[in-house]
């Protein structure tokens, strides 16, 4: 690698490099909560030149039609840890690269696109970080024919990740969508850590 990179984002990379799964939860609470798994797989250094992802989110039982995928850049600024998101403009053809390296390989950066306004902002606290959409209100999802503003919180620790996204009407800010029974609770069952740049 030819980057310095702070204590605090390499850890926060080493963490989050994995297949999270709320099976417990959902085992308890199947009414409130779906078995879902979010992915994080870590993409070559020079697809960024710097640490990045794709990510997926897929219910257990549709493993291969990913509901939400993503590419992630982690950047350090000033004590905290920013990550910006970007779309995939075809994301079906890539369905499945978070468990297959033969499709995350046909991942390249012309076909992404940033979403601006849409950074989660994260800052360590004792032996957890602590992250949310960066300040402003202004990453814009169109849902249930209204404009809404992405509201998303996530505590992550070395083994597991709680997150809630919520949608918050943009002229009422009260929530159209998003969880009403709290956050969703994810345990690391699965790590790919190891595939990180800063190992190789």
């Amino acid at each position: 690698m030819t980057q310095n990179y702070s204590d605090d984002l390499l850890t926060l990379a080493q963490w989050m490099a994995g297949d999270f799964s709320n099976a417990k939860q959902s085992r308890e609470n199947p009414q409130q909560f779906a078995h879902i798994h979010i992915l994080f797989r870590p993409l070559p250094f020079n697809f960024f030149n710097a640490i990045g992802f794709y990510s997926e989110q897929v219910y257990d039982h549709d493993l291969w039609s990913p509901y939400r995928q993503g590419v992630h850049r982690l950047v350090d600024q000033e004590g905290q840890v920013y990550i910006e998101n970007y779309g995939l403009d075809d994301p079906v053809q890539y369905a499945g690269a978070a468990r297959e390296p033969s499709i995350l390989k046909t991942i390249t950066p012309d076909v992404i696109q940033r979403r601006y306004h849409c950074s989660m902002v994260f800052k360590k606290e004792e032996n957890l970080f602590r992250g949310g959409v960066e300040p402003g209100n202004q990453c814009l999802i169109e849902k249930r024919g209204c404009q809404t503003y992405l509201v998303s919180e996530v505590e992550m620790t070395e083994t597991t990740w709680s997150s809630i996204d919520r949608g918050m009407d943009v002229n009422t800010h009260k929530q159209i969508w998003g969880s009403m029974f709290g956050p969703l609770l994810f345990e690391k069952c699965q790590d790919f850590s190891r595939e990180l740049p800063i190992f190789s």
